[in-house]
């Protein structure tokens, strides 16, 4: 089995650093402020498509700047590093001991997953990675496609897991079985609506879905 992984608000509980980044980062080149829960909505985009959902008329260079100004915060804000989410590693472990394959399908940038992949000394524990930067962004099922066709794996064999409405509509775009997990970004309506075939509300009951499925 391929278990597809999102990245921030399903395996590391980053989704409070990404809005307070945003947040701060608007401010500083001085657009309209957004509320916390705007915000929350746009995670797992890649950044310049989540930008234009933020703010739909803006300019090229206005896009530019928030963009640069929320990388160099985030970075300096990352020295800290995000944690896992309780039972994340343990599961991940015996995912990979029982001959699974793993994978992760991100709205982070190429350039962001691999310093906190090289920082966890993760580097080669995934067997594939997808960023928005080297893709198209979710809710597109590209890089779902491209996992598939790199690991030569079925789409009956695969299922996503994540915590957006983003994650589940790329699944459902390519008729891949989605797990969601209630704890990220994007509350249980809007997560409930794209129909996943579980929803958990912690990490190690993904393995009471491998069991039933």
């Amino acid at each position: 089995m391929l278990y597809i992984f999102d990245w921030d608000g399903t395996l590391i509980d980053s989704t409070a650093k990404i809005v307070r980044c945003m947040q701060g980062a608007i401010a500083t080149v001085d657009l309209e402020y957004r509320e916390s829960n705007d915000v929350r909505q746009i995670i797992g985009l890649g950044l310049p498509e989540a930008i234009r959902v933020l703010y739909p008329s803006i300019d090229d260079g206005r896009l530019d700047a928030l963009r640069c100004s929320y990388s160099e915060i985030f970075m300096e804000e990352d020295s800290t590093p995000c944690s896992f989410y309780p039972e994340v590693e343990a599961t991940l472990d015996y995912l990979r001991s029982e001959g699974h394959m793993l994978a992760v399908a991100t709205g982070k940038s190429r350039r962001g997953l691999s310093r906190v992949l090289s920082r966890l000394a993760m580097d080669d524990f995934f067997h594939a990675t997808r960023c928005a930067d080297e893709t198209r962004s979710k809710p597109d099922p590209l890089m779902l496609l491209e996992i598939l066709g790199e690991l030569s794996v079925p789409v009956g064999q695969a299922v996503m897991v994540g915590d957006t409405a983003f994650d589940l509509e790329m699944a459902n775009a390519v008729g891949m079985s989605s797990v969601a997990v209630s704890y990220g970004a994007h509350g249980a309506d809007r997560l409930s609506a794209c129909r996943p075939a579980m929803t958990i509300d912690r990490f190690d009951q993904l393995l009471t879905w491998r069991a039933g499925g």
